[in-house]
């Protein structure tokens, strides 16, 4: 009976695929598109025990024989020809129910399955371990066949030998599936074949043309992905089309010297005003502070007052001759505090009747071929 079963049930896996052959034939995809694919599925599977498995009650033995049950699969095709698939199978054993009041059993297969000619026929061959009344492990070996109704879905039907190393079981199963593939897989459909001979018509082949690739500023990035046009030729840009710059760091140091007890600005100083004003203009985030000194003759009191003044008058030209904005500018007197030159002699003293102003920032430049 069981027999009969099992032959039932291949042959109604394969009438079915041979039907479904007929009718969706252009539905097989090439191999070289499910490489890469996982695949999850269904199935129904029927158990034909080994005759000498038996379970015991009391001092009754009896054969498990036969059972059935329906499961899940999960499989990955890692190559055109091969697959690795995870099966799991709830079983169903009637011998177990008349002994434990259940009929609980399951399986756990991981097979890997070869296709000779990467397309519908498959061997399988891998390792199962199937928990009836204790866990055991064995080897399978056994063939299928697939039949893809779309490029993603399909059907099979297999049937797989398990020899039991421990206790040298030999068991059987025949199983009726289906899968359907996660990834985006299109088909490669065959092309219908018509009885009658087609004539190939003779074509005027045109020239090739090769796409102009524009870059309008030669800057070595296509206008079409140059987010900077129009940059200069000389200059290096970045993967953007845009102008490659460096920080550079921009300096001055002004010194106007005064004549003793005065704060008047000499006209052979004017030209260094003017420096520190240009400067100024060039740099607008740039604020200055314009130091007033003095020498150490007369009282110290005195000495601060007109550094100030001196200072003050740097400023006063920046802002009326230069129009130079006066929230930028500071002056400070340090009177005698920091004498440059501490001789007590004419020349020391000339040298220390001065203002000071040093400012420092840093520019962008274009970085050039």
């Amino acid at each position: 009976m069981k027999n009969n079963k099992i032959i039932a049930l291949l042959v109604a896996g394969a009438c079915s695929s041979a039907f479904s052959m007929g009718v969706m034939a252009n539905e097989q995809p090439d191999a070289s598109v499910l490489v890469k694919q996982a695949y999850g599925g269904i199935h129904y599977s029927y158990f034909d025990a080994d005759n000498e498995r038996l379970t015991v009650a009391g001092d009754r033995a009896s054969g498990l024989e036969e059972g059935d049950g329906a499961g899940l699969s999960l499989g990955y095709r890692f190559s055109e020809y091969n697959e690795l698939r995870i099966q799991y199978t709830d079983l169903s054993v009637d011998a177990l129910r008349s002994v434990y009041g259940d009929q609980d059993g399951r399986s756990v297969a991981i097979d890997v399955l070869h296709f000779p000619s990467k397309k519908n026929l498959y061997l399988i061959g891998g390792f199962k371990e199937i928990d009836l009344e204790e866990k055991e492990v064995s080897a399978n070996i056994g063939m299928g066949y697939r039949h893809y109704f779309t490029n993603r879905f399909a059907g099979f039907v297999e049937g797989k030998g398990h020899y039991q190393f421990e206790e040298y079981h030999t068991d059987f199963n025949a199983t009726l599936g289906l899968i359907y593939f996660f990834g985006e897989n299109k088909a490669r459909t065959a092309s219908p074949v018509t009885s009658k001979p087609t004539v190939a018509k003779p074509v005027t082949a045109k020239p090739a043309t090769t796409p102009t690739i524009k870059d309008a500023d030669k800057d070595g990035v296509i206008d079409s992905l140059d987010q900077c046009p129009g940059t200069p030729t000389n200059h290096m840009v970045d993967i953007k089309g845009c102008t490659l710059f460096s920080e550079k760091m921009r300096s001055i140091e002004v010194q106007v010297n005064f004549d003793n007890n005065s704060d008047v600005i000499k006209p052979e100083f004017y030209g260094e005003v003017e420096k520190l004003a240009n400067f100024l203009k060039q740099y607008s985030g740039v604020n200055l502070t314009i130091e007033g000194h003095s020498s150490s003759v007369g009282a110290a009191g005195y000495n601060k007052t007109l550094s100030m003044k001196r200072a003050q008058a740097v400023v006063d030209m920046l802002v009326n001759e230069y129009r130079i904005d006066g929230g930028r500018l500071n002056a400070v007197g340090y009177g005698e505090e920091r004498l440059i030159n501490e001789a007590n002699t004419a020349a020391a003293h000339a040298e220390n009747r001065r203002i000071m102003a040093t400012a420092e920032t840093s520019e962008k430049v274009a970085v050039e071929k």
